[in-house]
């Protein structure tokens, strides 16, 4: 039997750690590491709950999620880490893809979808709610401009053409199971593509490959 997902909540209101400690008692294969009420408090909270995903809140008093993100995805070994918030913000969804973020979610998404974030998360898979996906879609071809969609054709350049094809499927929001079924590969196999993708491109995660192939553009405009 493998180990629980072991989880640190970071929000300032109380109600909301209640509240999804509540959410999170359910499954059995999850289970609240611990709780914080700054970002400020992150750093120490991870280094002794040592949890496999951090659910992280916005906007706290001494440290926003965001400023909180990048430090701990500048750590050697970081955890996952979803943001879950109620500012939808252009700003916000961009400077935490970047920042490396796993997930980002609203507060009003459903139990059953938070619980499935942290599951996909926790495996290596990015999780976005639909809107934010299509937000995201959006905005990088609004914001995309030529040094940036040049760097971005540059480093799939250095691709493979079996590398680059799972690249662009990683950019539609595929799981690697999906992957697989596309392109007639075992899950292994794309796992092991994905792996070699984020070595490649110097990347922390799928989420930040997925931004990359869309500040590229369109396959045939390469």
């Amino acid at each position: 039997m493998s180990s629980p997902i072991r989880v640190l909540i970071v929000d300032d209101d109380a109600l909301v750690r209640t509240g999804l400690s509540m959410i999170l008692a359910e499954p059995g294969d999850i289970v609240v590491a611990g709780e914080v009420a700054d970002g400020a408090e992150v750093v120490p909270a991870v280094n002794e709950h040592r949890p496999d995903v951090v659910l992280m809140d916005i906007r706290m008093p001494l440290l926003d999620g965001l400023a909180a993100t990048e430090l701990l995805r500048a750590r050697r070994d970081p955890p996952e880490i979803i943001i879950l918030t109620t500012f939808d913000t252009d700003e916000h969804i961009l400077r935490a893809m970047h920042a490396g973020a796993g997930g980002f979610l609203l507060k009003h998404t459903p139990p059953p979808q938070i619980i499935e974030a942290i599951r996909r998360v926790a495996a290596g898979e990015p999780m976005l709610s639909p809107a934010v996906m299509r937000r995201m879609m959006t905005l990088v071809g609004a914001t995309g401009t030529d040094p940036r969609r040049d760097r971005a054709r540059a480093a799939l350049g250095r691709l493979s053409d079996g590398e680059r094809a799972v690249a662009d499927l990683v950019g539609q929001g595929l799981t690697n199971s999906e992957i697989g079924r596309e392109l007639s590969l075992s899950t292994a196999t794309v796992k092991a593509y994905v792996s070699r993708l984020l070595t490649k491109l110097e990347l922390n995660n799928r989420v930040q490959v997925a931004l990359l192939v869309h500040d590229a553009g369109p396959p045939a405009a390469r």
